[in-house]
This record gives C-alpha cells, sequence and structure tokens, in this order.
C-alpha cells in the first residue's frame, strides 16, 4: 500500500533521509525505531507530502506522492495522521474537532457527521465528552480524540507520530490499547514510537533508523531476537535493560 524507494531529503546541505527504502503492505504494522534525530518523524512525514523530498520516489496505493500532477489534499485525506501534539482546535467542542474535515473535506452532511463522529468516540471509550473542549481532557484523552478524528476521514492508513511521547507514564497505554485494537482489526499502519512492549506485541515488521539511513528492515521476531546491526543491538541493549 505505501512504497518508498530510494529516498533522500535534505535541509539545506544537511541531508536527513539518506536512500530510504521500505513498504508497508495493506494490513501491516510497521514500527520505525532509532535514536533522536535519526530521522523517523521526518521519514514518516514524507509518506503524505507533510514533509517534501528531493530524490527517489514514495507511492500510496499506486499513487506518485511526489509527482506534481498528484492531489495532494486528497491524498492526505486518506491517510490518518496523528502527531505527537494531539494539534486539537482548543475552542472547538470535542465532538466539532471529529466533525470539521467530515465535512469540510468529505462533504459529509452534519448530522452524518456527527453520527459517525459519536460512534468513534464511543470506540475510543470518550463519548461522555463530546460536548467538553480539549482542555478538559488529559493528554492521554485528548490523543484517543485525535485518533477518532484520524478515523473520521475512513482511512486506507494510519500513521502515528511518536504519538505517546507527550503522554505522563500513566496515559501512555489507553492510547497503545486503542492502536492494539486497530492493529487487531487490520489496519494498515505505521509508527514511529519508542514503546518497544508495543512494538513486539503489535508490529509485523520493525524499521531501524540511524543518521537518516535505514540500518535494518526485519521482522519483528528477528529484530528482537537478534538484530542483524551492532547498532541495533546497541540501542536495544539501552533500550529493553532498563
Amino acid at each position: 500500500m505505501i512504497e518508498m524507494k530510494n529516498v533522500s531529503k535534505w535541509y539545506g546541505t544537511f541531508q536527513v533521509l539518506k536512500n530510504c527504502t521500505t513498504r508497508v503492505d495493506k494490513g501491516e504494522v510497521v514500527v520505525v525505531c532509532g535514536p533522536s534525530g535519526s530521522g523517523k518523524s521526518t521519514l514518516i512525514k514524507t509518506v503524505n507530502a507533510l514533509e517534501p523530498f528531493q530524490q527517489g520516489e514514495i507511492t500510496v496505493e499506486g499513487i506518485s506522492v511526489g509527482a506534481p500532477a498528484t492531489d495532494l489534499p486528497k491524498l492526505r485525506s486518506r491517510i490518518g495522521m496523528v502527531f505527537q501534539n494531539f494539534e486539537l482546535f482548543p475552542h472547538m467542542k470535542v465532538v466539532d474537532n471529529i466533525n470539521l474535515a467530515q465535512i469540510k473535506v468529505l462533504n459529509r452532511p452534519a448530522d452524518a457527521a456527527r453520527e459517525k463522529s459519536m460512534a468513534l468516540l464511543k470506540r475510543v471509550g470518550l463519548d461522555a465528552h463530546a460536548d467538553k473542549h480539549p482542555g478538559q481532557l488529559s493528554g492521554g484523552q485528548q490523543q484517543r480524540v485525535a485518533i477518532a478524528r484520524a478515523l473520521a476521514m475512513d482511512p486506507i492508513a494510519m500513521l502515528f507520530d511518536e504519538p505517546t511521547s507527550a503522554l505522563d507514564p500513566e496515559m501512555i497505554n489507553e492510547v497503545l490499547d486503542v492502536m492494539t485494537e486497530l492493529a487487531k482489526e487490520g489496519m494498515t499502519m505505521m509508527v514511529v514510537t519508542h514503546e518497544m512492549g508495543f512494538a513486539s506485541r503489535v508490529a509485523h515488521r520493525v524499521v531501524f533508523m540511524d543518521a537518516g539511513e535505514i540500518v535494518e528492515d526485519a521482522k519483528k521476531e528477528d529484530f528482537f531476537g537478534k538484530p542483524r546491526s551492532e547498532r541495533a543491538q546497541h540501542f536495544l541493549s539501552k533500550i529493553l535493560h532498563h
């Protein structure tokens, strides 16, 4: 469903992505991990062109992300994106945050949008909070609203950019539980995260990055069992032994 071939990106003279090649098949969960500054978030944001890239090719269901003729707003509407910092509109009620893009982008009637929003809020355990503002919710609750908002667009795939890194430790599991359920239902997912427990439970494959390069792209059993590269072994020994 998502294919990346030799993707490179520069910020000025600094190369942030170096010949990155990977793919995500329909229904697959791929976790992208690695040290800070390794290019993980940049890589995931190139998939829906939130970050432009200078070389290589990315296709989503056969549509070229980098082609000048591609309708990027239409493409982005089909790929759900969940950010680190929720990105909810603080002045709007929770339900209206979820309604907005359905009405404006999908041209869904307001009553149908609300019905969809309420069903998704129920799914993430927050239907009782529909008429609150985001500031009245905990961080974990806000992130679950952000997931519901992404799902409201009926995406073909979901991208998660460190969805738990801004949360208190107690709130992390309530978000990971929702993501685990999505994975069980067969949602195609690409997840940047440091949550190795989630990766070992839910991922089909793990992509390990360092200094802008994909160092390993392996089945999770191989990655956690015996990573090939010394760099990944060192990373795992630091993360799993504390």
